[in-house]
């Protein structure tokens, strides 16, 4: 009777997690002689730990971060122009809380996207709001919401989230419509949301991407690297990694 009354205590509670297995959590702590305080703390633990592990995985779904991409799998020897201890910095989410933007500048396959959606990964694990586009994705998004200025759509992710990753610019350039709705999305985050940006042009190329509008250009430099770090990736591709690998093995 004891046992279903926590159970059932459990089940008001929300303590899904450990509500099924807590006969066997039962058993075993009698079997270990466990005090009630060792035992409790090992039940809430757990469902602490579940609940986070739920929470992590349900936010790195909706946030549309690749899978597969952390920061503790990047290879940092590879790649030495990225130094280590900036990145490990960042890891720690202080620029998402200063509001302030990344740029991963560099040729296509350094491990710029790596690094993004690394940080964006971590980003979730502390607790923050993440969302993950491709420039062009983010384009497609920006115009079927044309209708309503970004700074007037609170509930869109790309708006309202702590954290935006915004992936490939510079492999297709803008229109005058394109750029002024990325400029408003710019307008809308500045001061207000973090931004990680990878692009392989350098940010002197830009008014190229933005319809040769200069003051255009100008506008959204001037939001975008007012609270912002650099990072410039240069080295080999990792893409091409193992392809080197492969023919020094047949030679």
């Amino acid at each position: 009777m004891t046992l279903e009354r926590v159970k059932h205590t459990m089940e008001r509670l929300k303590m899904q997690h450990t509500l099924g297995t807590l006969p066997e959590l039962v058993e075993e702590a009698v079997k270990r002689k466990e005090g009630p305080l060792a035992f409790l703390d090992r039940v809430v633990t757990m469902e602490l730990q579940a609940r986070e592990e739920s929470r992590i995985a349900t936010s790195l779904r909706l946030s549309g971060l690749p899978k597969g991409m952390h920061l503790d799998t990047f290879d940092f020897a590879f790649q030495p122009s990225v130094e280590k201890a900036r990145i490990d910095f960042l890891a720690t989410g202080e620029f998402i809380r200063k509001k302030e933007n990344i740029l991963f500048l560099g040729p296509p396959g350094v491990g710029k996207t790596h690094l993004a959606v690394g940080l964006g990964v971590r980003a979730v694990e502390l607790g923050y709001s993440v969302s993950y586009y491709t420039m062009d994705e983010l384009i497609q998004v920006l115009k079927k919401r044309a209708d309503v200025p970004v700074a007037k759509q609170t509930r869109s992710a790309y708006k309202k989230n702590a954290l935006v990753v915004v992936d490939e610019l510079g492999y297709q350039s803008l229109d005058r419509r394109e750029t002024h709705l990325f400029f408003q999305f710019i307008a809308a985050r500045y001061v207000k949301g973090s931004l990680i940006l990878t692009s392989n042009r350098s940010i002197r190329d830009w008014v190229h991407l933005f319809a040769e509008d200069e003051l255009a250009t100008t506008a959204l430099l001037d939001r975008i690297l007012h609270r912002a770090q650099i990072f410039s990736v240069d080295g080999r591709s990792y893409r091409l990694k193992d392809m080197e690998k492969l023919l020094k093995g047949k030679g």
